[in-house]
């Protein structure tokens, strides 16, 4: 059996940009998602913590050291410029290993950069 866990946390990541004509997903700064093992592709919640839209999509890696964090395609309605976001992963581990399991949790700053360092939730 295996127990769906929360892998990363991205909290107090500010929206950068907007690209209503993207394809879709969230840009990141690539030294961001490296820091807390978020791969490109890889599936993401996205909590906006000004009007309490929730969505799903995927990482696309920006530019390392850029702070970006870009709205892109249809996810450019659900904010804008400024708002702060919770950007979560999770992960599939065997549910007898679930227990030992410590997702990897930042918290940015306005320029998107890491404060704090690693925190258990």
């Amino acid at each position: 059996m295996y127990s769906n866990m929360l892998k990363s946390k991205l909290h107090g990541a500010h929206v950068t940009s907007a690209d209503l004509d993207y394809e879709g997903s969230l840009t990141i700064d690539r030294d961001v998602m490296d820091f807390v093992k978020i791969l490109p592709y890889e599936k993401i919640l996205v909590a906006n913590l000004e009007n309490g839209n929730r969505f799903e999509t995927y990482a696309i890696a920006g530019e390392r050291g850029s702070g970006v964090i870009c709205l892109n395609g249809a996810t450019a309605h659900l904010g804008k410029i400024g708002d702060r976001l919770t950007i979560f992963t999770f992960g599939l581990f065997p549910t007898d290993q679930a227990t030992q399991h410590h997702p990897r949790v930042v918290r940015l700053d306005e320029k998107n950069r890491i404060v704090g360092g690693l925190r258990p939730v």
